[in-house]
């Protein structure tokens, strides 16, 4: 008799046992409960450290989830306007210039808000430096290039410092133009530490780690959790095989006396703490009896902010029939998306492969962690999706 919980082992094993993974770590939670939670291969391959429930992941982008829903704690409480310029908080954002046709950076025709952070239509570039992209992101590229030396020669550059060297850059469009993937959480950070007076790290901590019992998330990995820090992976074409990623990509790092906190992409997490945290969304704001953000809140969180103009540029693989909203995608076309999953079904992936899915209307939370650079978007993936949607009316109590 066919078993799911087979065929999602079966997923897992093939990808570790192909060489295209080290390890990897699957957990459903359907109607408040646990049902089925699944390890396969190595946290580290080298040291044949196992994946466990309590392994450390680097989250990249899926950090960006946590900082919408900081931004949004602060709206709620009346410390942020959705409509707040950014450069009411930067300065630096202040005098904000844009390529114009002729390649030239003219001033903005009006300022970057709280809300283009939030659906990633700022303007704001990642580093790039690739034919065809924007004349943004090959400057973004250089500055952080120079941002990342300074760190790796002893250099300690803040939150501050780094998203006010950030401001400098020239758009890649006006704001609000269109979507485009970039450094907008990162900003939402710095924002956040201006407007509370406190290191976005510290605010984390305090107003959504504590209280969701995320004991194992923050930005760095103290030196008695070391042996539980999954290992990072990058795929060699000319070895065949994966390999271990030394390099810093987006100012990533993880020790104790780290001082660029990353709203984008630096925090670490388990799957444990992270479902803390999807359970929190799921529940309408409530973990464990806790409430952390109110439920229209949440519902704000889960719905797709783009017009058909700016969304014309969301064509990742991994967006395909997804709107987009509060730093996360949302599912609105099941056959362009090429899953079974529900209209309405929302979350978030990161560059090392770790992957959310939040279903409300089958009150399911699906996390799916590994750690390979640029991995993010898998047949393995939407293989274990479907799986996990042609398995809801089999689950037991």
């Amino acid at each position: 008799m066919y078993d799911y919980r087979q065929a999602i082992d079966r997923i897992m094993r093939q990808e570790v046992e192909a060489g295209q993974i080290a390890g990897a770590g699957y957990l459903l939670i359907q109607g408040g409960k646990e049902r089925y939670f699944s390890v396969c291969g190595y946290g580290d391959r080298e040291k044949k450290t196992p994946i466990e429930r309590d392994t450390i992941f680097r989250l990249f982008s899926m950090t960006k989830p946590i900082t919408a829903a900081a931004v949004m704690l602060l709206v709620e409480r009346g410390e942020l306007d959705l409509r707040d310029t950014v450069g009411s908080y930067l300065p630096a954002f202040g005098e904000q210039t844009v390529w114009n046709p002729q390649g030239e950076p003219v001033p903005v025709e009006r300022a970057t808000t709280i809300y283009d952070l939030l659906n990633m239509t700022s303007g704001i570039p990642y580093p790039e430096n690739w034919e065809g992209c924007s004349p943004s992101g090959v400057l973004m590229d250089e500055l952080f290039r120079e941002l990342k030396q300074a760190q790796a020669g002893g250099q300690r550059l803040t939150t501050r410092e780094w998203i006010d060297r950030i401001a400098a850059v020239p758009l890649a469009f006006q704001p609000g133009e269109r979507w485009m993937y970039g450094l907008s959480a990162d900003v939402l950070g710095a924002v956040v530490e201006v407007a509370t007076g406190k290191r976005y790290g510290d605010f984390l901590r305090e107003e959504i780690f504590e209280p969701l019992r995320m004991t194992d998330t923050g930005f760095c990995v103290p030196r008695d959790k070391r042996e539980r820090f999954a290992q990072n992976y990058i795929w060699n074409g000319e070895k065949n095989g994966l390999e271990i990623y030394t390099d810093c990509n987006l100012g990533e790092y993880y020790g104790e006396d780290v001082s660029f906190e990353s709203g984008g992409a630096g925090l670490v997490s388990t799957m444990e703490d992270y479902s803390h945290f999807a359970r929190m969304l799921l529940q309408g704001g409530v973990y464990d009896g806790v409430r952390l953000l109110g439920e229209k809140t949440v519902r704000f969180m889960r719905q797709d902010r783009l017009s058909a103009g700016q969304k014309a540029a969301l064509q990742w693989d991994s967006n395909l029939g997804c709107g987009y909203g509060c730093l996360m995608r949302v599912l609105t076309d099941q056959g362009a998306a090429g899953t079974i999953g529900s209209l309405g079904e929302y979350g978030w992936d990161g560059w090392t492969g770790n992957y959310m899915t939040i279903d409300p209307e089958n009150d399911m939370i699906m996390l799916y962690f590994i750690q390979r650079c640029g991995y993010s978007s898998t047949s393995a993936l939407r293989r274990l999706r479907n799986i996990t949607y042609g398995a809801l009316e089999r689950l037991e109590d």
